[in-house]
């Protein structure tokens, strides 16, 4: 098994380091404080051609594998995970439309939403339906060359900025999760609405609103995939989405990794840096252990993708093992700070209400341990 990244990869670590570094770790408090997502930043990311890195040339993205993408990911969330997941919602949308969408959708929605002109948000959760995604109970109807929408949805990444959304609604309830169809919904159309923009404990720097449908009538050109097929363009999106919120977990911990490492080196103590001392070592350790184990397996998920393998428990694992890693490691960043890395003059404070997210959105960690150990059970079996 070949573990080295291509020369193409590492220039792209290189150079999306360098930019995190650059353009989004300076800017990264100050988006926290301001509970906004700068649109400036969004436009340098469109400049510097990540929008569409892993997306294929013929609708101008970069043609990259999904390990690249998940590098990107990794890179961004070093510098501010506000904007890594600001990506992340983005391509969450983008992803089914390749996947899913007819030629002529691909043609009408994707030149535009790879090159990161327009940007995308994905509507799945609702106020009553979170890890329950078959309970969800915005309606469609069809009428006529129409269909109707009504219904609400919560807490979704991007909305407000985002001018396409692709929203999971029910068309025929009885059916429960097959009964679940997905649309493209353009911003601006009638009986669409951004809601209440949420006051986040983290991520702060990305935008998070509710939407509303009332009456929303769109074209039927506009379902995504088959009618009542909603359910698994969700839930194959989410596969990636999980594989790409690991990487985050991956790259936030490597952000505190490095304030922690570079502090406890400076700190002095009984006569020397508190470096020297094995119980801030072996909290150093832990937290580079578990950020190389959480790298491997979401690399390992993003190369499964590329192969054509089935990766969902991969991905799941993924995500759960980054979620508790970032959450671990920023918590210790804080201790090895000591009162300072209790203040916000220090990232650390902030790392950790980031990385509480990353437990969250895109499957809670519980739900997604109940699907690996299912899983887990009935390879056993």
């Amino acid at each position: 098994m070949d573990f080295k990244l291509s020369e193409e990869q590492e220039l792209l670590r290189k150079t999306v380091r360098e930019f995190a570094e650059k353009e989004l770790a300076p800017r990264d408090a100050a988006m926290d404080r301001a509970n906004e997502l700068p649109l400036d930043i969004v436009q340098k990311l469109v400049d510097a051609g990540l929008f569409g890195v892993y997306f294929p040339e013929e609708y101008g993205g970069a043609g990259a594998d999904s390990v690249s993408a998940v590098i990107v990911m990794e890179e961004l969330a070093k510098g501010s995970a506000s904007i890594a997941l600001t990506l992340d919602a983005h391509w969450l949308a983008v992803d089914p439309i390749l996947h899913f969408g007819t030629p002529e959708q691909k043609k009408r929605f994707l030149p535009d939403l790879v090159s990161g002109n327009k940007l995308a948000a994905f509507a799945l959760t609702e106020p009553a339906a979170g890890s329950d995604a078959a309970g969800i109970q915005s309606r469609a109807v069809k009428d006529g060359a129409s269909w109707v929408l009504n219904g609400t949805k919560a807490f979704i990444t991007n909305a407000g900025p985002a001018e396409v959304y692709v929203a999971a609604v029910k068309t025929d309830p009885e059916k429960g999760a097959r009964g679940i169809s997905t649309f493209i919904v353009e911003k601006g159309t009638p009986g669409f609405t951004i809601g209440k923009k949420e006051d986040k404990m983290g991520c702060r720097g990305s935008a998070t609103a509710e939407l509303g449908f009332s009456d929303c009538r769109i074209p039927a050109e506009n379902l995504l995939g088959e009618e009542n097929n909603g359910f698994r363009v969700a839930m194959s999106t989410l596969d990636f989405g999980r594989t790409c919120v690991a990487a985050m977990g991956a790259g936030l911990a490597g952000a505190a990794l490095k304030v922690a490492a570079k502090y406890a080196q400076e700190r002095q103590a009984f006569g020397q840096p508190i470096a020297r001392f094995q119980a801030i070592q072996f909290m150093i350790a832990d937290m580079a252990i578990g950020i190389e184990a959480a790298r491997l397996l979401a690399y390992e998920a993003a190369w499964r993708r590329d192969a054509g393998l089935p990766y969902s428990k991969q991905a799941a694992m993924a995500k759960v093992l980054a979620a508790d890693v970032a959450m671990k490691t920023c918590r210790d960043a804080i201790q090895v700070l000591g009162g300072y890395g209790y203040t916000r003059d220090y990232p650390p404070e902030r790392y950790l209400r980031d990385a509480k997210l990353l437990e969250i959105g895109e499957g809670t960690s519980e739900i997604l341990r109940m699907v690996i150990g299912t899983s887990t059970i009935k390879e056993l079996g």
